[in-house]
């Protein structure tokens, strides 16, 4: 016996072939009713779309890449997550790829896949940015932690964030901080390190930065040692884990946190909150950049852009998370 084709659907639905095709490779450019009706008469004949069919026929693949700096990065976690959920209620897989902190590995690996998914979505891409608005024209591209003009993208409020942080540092009475930054390649780094400049020139602090720092556990030895130099008593590591790593080389060399020097990161990763003294440190609602992500993307592969009709860039809100790793300057605290 036969399997039943996509011809016997739309014979015994009344609708032509083209809709019962549309309404498994692409259901919201059907009505309800008629998706409904031709789901229904598919399971009563026993039909099942073919997916690679369907790709040569619509030459869509219902797959998203997703492309991330460094997959051991716990910060990734909640992107992924909230990304893989939104493409599974679309129908979609999400295929996972680790760039290393490469920009030659992150390029061979979007090239290797182009032909085999719909769209890629880019998280923290260490790729210059002539090279993303070079892919963007051949691609269905979304940046994710990263704002490139022409390109959709959706990223936490970082100027908004960075501002919170080095407020409530001055309110502990620090006139000073050094920021530990990340890869040279970093949009981020650079973005954190404006918006922290600014709201210190704002509060009248004096800000240096130091590094590139891998943003790794392993390097906060390095960036410790850098930061004493600078006698800054508040430190804002790029990452949580460099600044972890932080914390760890200052207890090493006898250095009290938060009592001779604060220290501060980025992301509220799950560690941030186990580690001694607890990290403060400015999150937000990671899973929520996944979905969002997804989102755009799809709208993308749908629906192209007109020539010179403006990219959503998506900014979400940061949230400044507090706890036991920041506290007074010295000189402002009280006899013990």
């Amino acid at each position: 016996m036969t399997s039943p084709t996509i011809y016997d659907v739309a014979r015994a639905a009344g609708v032509a072939t083209s809709t019962v095709s549309r309404a498994f490779s692409n259901p919201q450019r059907v009505s309800a009713p008629t998706r409904e009706l031709v789901v229904q008469v598919a399971a009563e004949l026993g039909y099942s779309p073919n997916p690679h069919a369907r790709a040569l026929t619509s030459r869509r693949t219902q797959t998203i890449a997703m492309v991330v700096s460094d997959i051991t990065n716990p910060h990734f976690f909640e992107i992924i997550r909230g990304a893989e959920l939104r493409a599974k209620a679309s129908a979609h897989t999400l295929v996972l790829v680790n760039a290393e902190e490469s920009p030659r590995i992150e390029r061979e690996q979007i090239n290797r896949l182009s032909r085999s998914v719909d769209g890629f979505l880019l998280a923290a891409s260490r790729l210059p940015e002539d090279d993303l608005v070079e892919l963007a024209g051949s691609h269905a591209l979304v940046m994710v932690n990263r704002q490139v003009p022409g390109i959709p993208g959706v990223v936490l409020d970082q100027r908004e964030g960075c501002r919170q942080l080095v407020t409530h540092l001055a309110s502990l009475g620090h006139t000073s901080l050094a920021y530990l930054t990340g890869p040279r390649e970093s949009w981020m780094a650079a973005s954190r390190w404006a918006a922290i400049r600014d709201a210190a020139a704002e509060a009248g602090m004096t800000a240096v930065r130091m590094g590139p720092f891998t943003p790794r556990v392993t390097h906060g030895a390095a960036a410790a040692d850098a930061a004493l130099t600078t006698g800054a008593t508040a430190l804002i590591a790029h990452n949580d884990l460099l600044a972890i790593g932080v914390l760890q080389r200052l207890a090493a060399r006898s250095v009290r946190v938060p009592d001779d020097v604060s220290v501060t990161g980025f992301d509220d990763i799950f560690a941030a909150e186990l580690c001694t003294p607890s990290l403060t440190t400015l999150g937000g609602t990671h899973v929520n950049l996944g979905r969002a992500a997804v989102e755009l993307l799809l709208e993308a592969a749908d629906a192209p852009r007109r020539p010179g009709a403006a990219a959503q860039h998506l900014v979400l809100p940061s949230q400044l998370v507090l706890r036991d790793s920041t506290g007074l300057a010295r000189g402002r605290r009280g006899p013990a």
